[in-house]
This record gives structure tokens, sequence and C-alpha cells, in this order.
């Protein structure tokens, strides 16, 4: 990984393209070693969560250009990189496990869980604390033991209509995004067995994202 911090910090100061021209030939010599590593996580994952068996390196990762047409952040390249297996893969919406790496801004993090899904799934995992809080719960609080965060960007401030406010587990209610973050450092991903660690950290988090999925697959079975 030592290469691939390198050239993201460099990026991050050289953020165009006849920078990257000339750089190009680095970057797919890195690529190709990142794809490597990225492969040996997804097979490791396949082992803890067989429902995302068969996911492939691009179907995770993602591409370093940056889609600019509407955005009024015009620079041409990314400055982070990141891998998402889930379930049919980073397009599905499934819940899954992110790495996420940001040299420059010393930026380095794992994540389990469902990123800010659709309505109908929100509805759906809302529908399954009412059935089943205590389970929701115990799956948050098993990560949250093993030094994970529960990730509560976007939440509400109150307990939506519709939903029980006294409800025991009602803090779930109030979530639009459903998951547990646990920060990393640059040393703990130059480490040489970072694969293993990686496993180890998201074993802890297969059951929470098995629930997830389950309330994920319910929601578009009705729809369907």
């Amino acid at each position: 990984m030592e290469k691939l911090i390198s050239f993201f910090k460099e990026l991050a100061d050289n953020n165009e393209k006849p920078w990257f021209d000339a750089n190009k030939k680095r970057w797919l010599e890195i690529k190709a070693e990142y794809d490597v590593f990225a492969q040996r996580l997804i097979d490791g994952l396949a082992v803890l969560d067989p429902q995302t068996k068969g996911v492939t390196v691009k179907d995770c990762t993602y591409r370093i250009y940056r889609d600019v047409r509407f955005s009024p952040n015009k620079l041409p390249y990314k400055t982070h990189i990141g891998i998402y297996v889930c379930p049919k893969g980073k397009k599905s919406g499934h819940s899954g496990y992110y790495f996420h790496i940001e040299p420059f801004t010393d930026t380095y993090f794992i994540y389990a869980g469902l990123h800010l899904p659709q309505p109908e799934v929100i509805k759906s995992v809302r529908e399954e604390v009412m059935l089943n809080g205590k389970g929701v719960d115990d799956a948050f609080q098993a990560c949250v033991r093993a030094g994970y965060e529960i990730h509560t960007e976007g939440m509400l401030r109150k307990v939506p209509r519709g939903w029980n406010p006294d409800d025991p587990y009602s803090f779930y209610y109030r979530m639009k995004d459903f998951g547990v973050v646990k920060n990393l450092t640059e040393k703990d991903v130059l480490s040489e067995n970072l694969v293993e660690n990686l496993l180890s950290e998201f074993a802890v988090t297969v059951p929470l994202n098995n629930l997830l999925n389950r309330a994920f697959d319910y929601a578009y079975e009705n729809l369907g």
C-alpha cells in the first residue's frame, strides 16, 4: 500500500491532466497491485459472508476519474480509493463491507452496513426494528463492543410519524444510514497483514449485514 499512498498524496497536490498523463504508467502498475489486494479481500469476505460470492474486482472498486459534468468541483481525479463488497456488487444497493483510503487528509476507515438506502428499504429496516428490535440492537451493539461507532449521518431528530417513540429501540427508527464505522491509521493500512486484519474486523459485522440485507430483499420482494 506504500506506493498507492504515495501516489495519492502526490495526486492531491497535482490534480490535473498533464501530471496524471505523465504518471499514468505508474498509476496502472499501482492499480494492478491494488486489484490483487482487492481480489484477496473479496475472496476472504466470500468465506465470511457467502452472500457476497461471485462479485468481481470491477463490481467492487471505483474509477479514479471524477464525473465533473454536474459538479462545481472540476478537479479531474479522485484523491481517494475504496472497495465496497456486497451481494451483486456496489451498484446493487445491498448492505456490505467498505474500505476507504484517502491519504492526503489522513482518512482511513472501514464501514459495514446499508449506506443511505432508498425510502422503501428504510421502511423495511424500520419494520425489522418493530418486529425484531432486540435482534437489530444486538447486531449493532456487537459491532460497538468491537470498537465500531454507529454511523449517525443524516439521523432524524425525532422518531418519524407512524413509528412508536416509546419503543425501547426507537433510536433505530431515526436512522437513515444503517451502518457502523471504525477509523484506521496509515500504519494500519501499511501492515503486511492488512487483508487478514480487515477480515478479522469485518467478521463481527456479518450478522448486521445479513440482517440488513434480509430487510433489503424483503423491500424489493414487496415491490415486485
